[in-house]
Formats: C-alpha cells, sequence, structure tokens
C-alpha cells in the first residue's frame, strides 16, 4: 500500500463497449475533464464509496493530479488508444478536444455571469460585476 504521494504516473488500459466510452466521454464533458482524469476521479471515488467532489466553480477534483501538467498527454494517449495517427489526424483531434472544453468553459462561465458574449461586439468579455 502507497502513501499517495508516488508522482509517477502509470499507464493503465480498460476496454469498454462503444456505448459505454460514449458514455463516459459525455459524463466527462460535463465535468470539464478528459477522459484519463474522469476515469481516475470516478475510480477513486467508487473505492472510497462517495461521489466527485467539486470545487467552488462546479469542477470536479482529483487527488491525484500530477503538477505540472495540464492533460496534454492524458489526450494524447485516448486518442492513440485507437491505433496509428498521423501528425495531422493527432493535432486535428487534439483541436477538437480543446474546442470541446472551451465550448464547456465558455458556457459554464456565461451561467455563472463572469463571461459574457455580445455579438454586436463580436465575441467573448468578461462580465462587470462590480460596476466599474
Amino acid at each position: 500500500m502507497t502513501d499517495g504521494t508516488d508522482t509517477d504516473q502509470k499507464e493503465v488500459r480498460v476496454s469498454v463497449s462503444a456505448h459505454q466510452k460514449a458514455q463516459w466521454r459525455e459524463h466527462a464533458d460535463e465535468l470539464g475533464m478528459n477522459q484519463s482524469e474522469f476515469v481516475r476521479t470516478m475510480t477513486q471515488a467508487g473505492r472510497r464509496g462517495f461521489a466527485v467532489d467539486t470545487d467552488e466553480a462546479g469542477q470536479a477534483g482529483s487527488e491525484d493530479e500530477t503538477p505540472g501538467v495540464d492533460g496534454l498527454e492524458d489526450r494524447v494517449f485516448d486518442v492513440l488508444d485507437d491505433g496509428y495517427c498521423s501528425w495531422d489526424e493527432l493535432v486535428e483531434s487534439l483541436i477538437e478536444d480543446i474546442k470541446g472544453d472551451l465550448e464547456t468553459t465558455l458556457q459554464r462561465l456565461q451561467r455563472e455571469n463572469r463571461v459574457q458574449y455580445s455579438g454586436r461586439h463580436g465575441g467573448y468579455t468578461l462580465r462587470n460585476v462590480d460596476g466599474d
């Protein structure tokens, strides 16, 4: 048994049905996580017998986050899990993940009234909540 301080990451492969993977991806997206973060967090939560903790912004947290890693490595593993990818295919897959993450984040920030979109100004801006 380890004390939880080991930061050396090891890969674990899990095979699930296409339907299950789609459900997990959808749930991960709702939580603002990539699939690896989702599986890791849900596994830890299941082992502890409680629901996923969220921070004040509603984002799911994980005690096993690796300092300095923003999830790109996990995303590369997710894409390459299906087999070989060319550089362009890999870049396109990662861009699509980032676009999805950005859309989810912007929707959450708009619901929280922290960001607003203006068609007239052609983009997003921070909400002025202090009346400045």
